[in-house]
């Protein structure tokens, strides 16, 4: 038994090593008694079983996937810093509350200057500001990044991960897609990421989030593929992988890398009701950058290709008006004239189940397959009409500048008498070219919606006043009297099928009792 007193140094030391010499031939046998704080004997924890050796060493070889991939990538992942030309910020007070932190990201920090202040006090113009994430994705200087952070102009700083500062030579965006290339000046022989294939990418595969969130520099958070192909309405392209794994203000426009240090994605977005990380982020897809990139590098522009339609998502009830066995592929609303579409074909109600080879699943997947297509190419498709499986072929052509971009005047039609269609709970007048002007729309025929009776069909159909209805059935309207002609006869137990356009556009509504 070993004195708990006090000895001197030469004492102790003698102690220690005694100590040591005897844990260790307690160890070495296996089964010999240590002693415990309180002097107890007591013996060593029984060796772990195999299944949790199994198990650990298992989930080291993870970790050691995730600190090797990182290890790769991280080097080539920089800070941006874009600062644009003086303000002047209006409505900014003395307190806190109207002062914006510079790190925020831009979105955010849009957000914070609208909130109004307690007191106005005029300030002296601020530089514009904005700052976040990049990948470099070329040794000679070409970064990755989202055009959010570089939209406005002005000075582009770079921070590369091992200390050195670049300035941006040319800045090249693609706002339809939210990716930007920034060459930077004077760069050569830098460490770059390898681009992987998003289309690899799995629902529960691991990926990492890198980038400087909150301005942490190098932070890597890890987590799975959540979903695939998410469109979330802050692009006009959005083709996203959605993750789980923390993405914050800052490290967004990072690189989203696979377990082998590839770069599958560009974070670009969070779903938040904070502005913090609440579990679910998104990412702008590799199979995008490698065909938007370098179009940008060689013309400082994105050619997309277009048909010329409008299409909208299948879901059940519109299955069931057009005798589809499931919901799939994207309907079309209708087809512009002199349009690669119109020139192949295609009429309003077909179903697109297939182009180029490619089962369609969606609208979204559709535009995207087509936008990426060989300029005026000739590309197969499939429809389904009535019923029947329909063949066809288009050639594309590139899609005009400011495509789809409407422009309601402001123009006030004045008060409009309608007719009564009580089926429907609706009143309804032929539509005029001055109505379609103020809507906004370019249609001349069809009825436009005067007013929806609150609980009706119509209404929980989700149809509103100002709404122009061109076709019901598979009959077009130009007025009301062919209208209330085709209404007659129509169950609305089974339901009727009524194509309505707005300024947004066109869409197939089902109204059902």
């Amino acid at each position: 038994m070993l004195s708990h007193s006090s000895p001197g140094r030469k004492g102790a030391a003698r102690l220690s090593v005694l100590w040591s010499a005897l844990a260790g031939a307690a160890l070495a046998v296996g089964g010999f008694a240590l002693m415990s704080p309180t002097g107890a004997q007591q013996k060593a924890p029984p060796a772990a079983p195999p299944a949790v050796e199994h198990a650990v060493a298992n989930a080291n070889t993870l970790s050691e996937a995730f600190r090797a991939s990182s290890e790769r990538a991280l080097p080539a992942v920089v800070s941006i810093h874009r600062t644009g030309e003086a303000r002047p910020l209006a409505r900014r007070g003395a307190g806190r509350r109207g002062q914006i932190p510079q790190e925020l990201d831009p979105l955010l920090k849009r957000f914070f200057e609208q909130i109004p202040d307690m007191e106005e006090q005029q300030m002296s113009p601020q530089p514009s500001q904005s700052s976040g994430s990049g990948v470099i994705i070329d040794a000679k200087g070409i970064v990755l990044t989202n055009n959010h952070v570089v939209e406005g102009g002005g000075k582009i700083t770079v921070h590369l991960h091992d200390g050195r500062t670049f300035q941006a030579e040319k800045v090249m965006t693609d706002p339809g897609t939210d990716l930007a290339v920034v060459k930077l000046a004077n760069a050569h022989d830098l460490p770059f990421a390898t681009l992987g294939s998003s289309e690899e990418m799995q629902v529960g595969d691991w990926v990492l989030a890198l980038g400087q969130p909150f301005g942490l520099q190098d932070t890597v958070t890890q987590g799975i593929i959540s979903a695939t192909n998410r469109g979330v309405g802050i692009a006009k392209h959005e083709e996203f992988l959605q993750t789980d794994a923390a993405i914050n203000p800052g490290n967004s426009r990072g690189p989203l890398i696979n377990l082998r240090g590839e770069v599958v994605g560009i974070n670009t977005a969070i779903s938040s009701t904070s502005g913090g990380y609440q579990g679910i982020g998104f990412a702008i897809p590799s199979s995008v950058t490698k065909w938007v990139v370098p179009q940008l590098l060689k013309d400082g522009t994105v050619h997309r290709a277009f048909l010329g339609v409008g299409i909208q998502e299948v879901d059940q009830a519109l299955a069931d008006q057009l005798g589809l066995e499931r919901p799939h592929g994207a309907l079309v609303t209708d087809v512009q004239p002199g349009s690669p579409a119109a020139d192949a074909g295609l009429k309003s109600q077909d179903v697109i189940v297939e182009f180029a080879g490619s089962k369609v699943s969606s609208p979204r997947h559709l535009q995207a397959v087509v936008s990426r297509s060989p300029l005026n190419s000739e590309q197969p498709l499939k429809v389904l009409r009535e019923g029947k499986t329909v063949s066809l072929s288009v050639k594309v052509k590139e899609r005009p500048e400011h495509y789809g971009e409407t422009k309601p005047t402001a123009t006030e039609h004045g008060e409009v008498r309608g007719q009564a269609v009580k089926s429907l709970g609706v009143e309804v007048a032929t539509l005029t070219k001055d109505v379609a002007t103020t809507l906004g729309i370019n249609q001349t025929e069809g009825v436009v919606i005067v007013s929806v009776d609150e609980d009706s069909p119509a209404a929980k159909a989700g149809l509103a006043e100002s709404q122009v209805i061109t076709q019901v059935g598979r009959t077009k309207v130009k007025n009301v009297e062919e209208f209330t002609a085709a209404m007659k006869g129509v169950s609305l137990d089974k339901g009727v099928l009524l194509l309505v356009r707005s300024a947004e556009g066109s869409r197939f509504v089902v109204v059902k009792e």
